[in-house]
Order: structure tokens, then sequence, then C-alpha cells
């Protein structure tokens, strides 16, 4: 009789929020199933504005989360950078996030949906406020980027945070779980 051992992979993702670690945890765990993940949830700088307002800010602070986690955490198999941002053009404010996944030999990404935001929290987003401060305000709530985020206030529950990022968190992974496709 032999006994297969499974070695236990490290994933370090660029955030202490506990939404943003559960998504990744949710994702690596249906994608591997039957592999053994830790999973650990850092500081690591976006190196961005806090509330970036580009598609661009919004990637590059995604991808600084993942690179500086893993030039803390080297001995990590993979690094997680989730960032969140806003695009105001033409009137009208949208929030969406981008994910990138690192490791020794793939960098993928994904970008969430997009959702409008209302006038006033967009108000509050262009006189500089992060967009979990303007929600708190307009929604009488307090860290609600900690928990369900504005993506759950304005659905009024239909998609949380976790749910919202678990798309985009799925098809990042791709290359990962289709190694053959992407030497």
């Amino acid at each position: 009789m032999s006994i297969i051992t499974t070695m236990e992979k490290t994933v370090i993702i660029g955030s202490r929020n506990p939404v943003k670690i559960q998504c990744v945890k949710n994702a690596f765990e249906k994608a591997f199933p039957g592999e053994s993940f830790t999973f650990e949830g850092i500081d690591a700088a976006s190196n961005v504005s806090d509330q970036p307002m580009t598609d661009e800010e919004t990637y590059r602070g995604a991808f600084n989360r993942a690179t500086n986690a893993k030039a803390s955490h080297p001995k990590g198999h993979f690094w997680v950078g989730i960032e969140g941002g806003i695009s105001d053009a033409a009137g009208l404010m949208e929030a969406f996030a981008w994910i990138v996944i690192l490791s020794p030999d793939h960098t993928s990404r994904a970008r969430t949906a997009t959702f409008p935001l209302p006038d006033k929290v967009a108000q509050l987003v262009r006189q500089g406020l992060e967009l979990g401060v303007a929600d708190d305000q307009v929604f009488g709530r307090s860290n609600s980027k900690q928990k369900d985020g504005a993506v759950g206030l304005l659905t009024h529950g239909q998609i949380d945070r976790t749910q919202y990022y678990a798309h985009a968190m799925t098809l990042a992974l791709v290359p990962f779980i289709n190694e053959e496709f992407f030497p």
C-alpha cells in the first residue's frame, strides 16, 4: 500500500481584508480540489492612491499588491493582489476591481464586472473620499468595505463583496488550472 502525500501550498494575499482573503480561499479550494493550501493575508502596498480613479491605476494597484506580497514572502507558491477602483467618465461613476495572481511561473489577471454608483456616493468620491467611506456616509453604515461593500448595499444583499470578486478570481486562475495551454 502506498501513501500519497500532498504538499501544502501557501497563498499570500496582499490584504488583511477578510472579504478578500475569503474570496481567494474559496476560489483556490474550488479550482484545486484535493490540494491543500494555507492562506495568509498581509499588508502589501498598492503604491497607488487610496482610491484609484482609472482602470490603469486600479490594475497597477492590484499588480503592485501581488508583487509586494511576493517580495515580502518569497517562499509562497501564489501571491494575490486585489484592488478596487473607479471609472468616472461621461458623468457616470462606476466601480470595479482588478485581480492579479502571481506564481513562480505565471502572471494572470482578471477584472470584475462594473456597476454604477449613485450620485450622492459619486459626489463624495469626487471630493476625495474612498468609496467605502462614502458608502458608509450615504448608507449610514460603518466599515462596509470589510463586509458587503458598495455592491452588497446597492444590490440589497443579492451580491456581497466576496461573491462579486468570485468570478474574476476564478477567471484569473485559468492559466493555473490549464497549464498545458499556458506554458
